[in-house]
């Protein structure tokens, strides 16, 4: 009797340890780690404007759109072509969307547009009124240029004013004011078609304290400040491209 038991006692021992069927296995836990799934192509990017798109004075690397999109792949992590430049020392409005007809730029194309332009227009003498007609041109162009024509792809800087630089020999006050009054321009037209909106006049005004924000020429940005406009334009573009 007592050979009985023990022998019940081991087999009911032995299937206790058996895997019962279909029972699932023990697996360690991990972390699942999501990365956003990157595009199939690089963003595309255009800038439109004057002397402060090419970085005139500076090495072309030094440009505010070479520095933009160095910080948007190095820093943020995107991965977007070299700028395509539509722009030219002293060019004013109209000879910009001239420029633009003339090389025929592609519509529904670009990830980036950004457009700076009207300080030769205040240079000339040009008319506000003119200013205001054709800024509103060139901007919808510059719409019609981003993918899907899509405003908010569309970045306006503001114009510098190079009234403190040593090239206006201290005609500040009178330059100034001008100054504000054609951002006042490109402003208001920007907001109504609602594109963004990027202030660096105040910026640019650093140099009346600081000559390292002057290029040699006496006029333009040096390396610094186009780096300081950066500062203030990567955020903005670099939200709309995480959309």
């Amino acid at each position: 009797m007592k050979a009985l038991q023990l022998l019940l006692i081991t087999l009911t021992a032995l299937t206790g340890c058996a895997k019962k069927p279909g029972a699932a296995p023990i697996v360690s836990q991990h972390d699942t780690i999501i990365t956003k799934p990157m595009p199939d192509t690089n963003a595309t990017y255009l800038a439109l404007g004057d002397s402060y798109t090419i970085g005139q004075s500076v090495p072309l690397n030094d440009s505010f759109p070479y520095q933009l999109v160095n910080v948007l792949n190095v820093q943020d992590g995107f991965h977007v072509d070299t700028a395509d430049i539509i722009a030219t020392t002293g060019w004013t409005t109209e000879q910009l969307i001239n420029a633009i007809s003339y090389r025929k730029t592609p519509t529904n194309h670009y990830d980036i547009v950004t457009l700076l332009i009207g300080v030769n227009d205040q240079y000339e003498g040009n008319s506000q009124t003119n200013y205001q007609t054709e800024f509103a041109q060139v901007l919808q162009t510059a719409i019609n240029s981003a993918r899907d024509s899509d405003k908010t792809r569309v970045f306006v800087l503001s114009i510098p004013d190079y009234g403190v630089t040593p090239f206006a020999m201290g005609q500040d006050s009178i330059i100034g004011p001008q100054i504000d009054q054609f951002n006042a321009i490109n402003k208001s037209i920007s907001l109504r078609f609602g594109v963004n909106y990027v202030d660096i006049t105040a910026i640019s005004r650093e140099a009346a304290s600081d000559p390292t924000l002057i290029a040699d020429d006496g006029l333009h940005p040096s390396e610094k400040m186009y780096a300081m406009w950066v500062q203030l334009l990567a955020p903005v573009v670099a939200a709309r491209l995480s959309k």
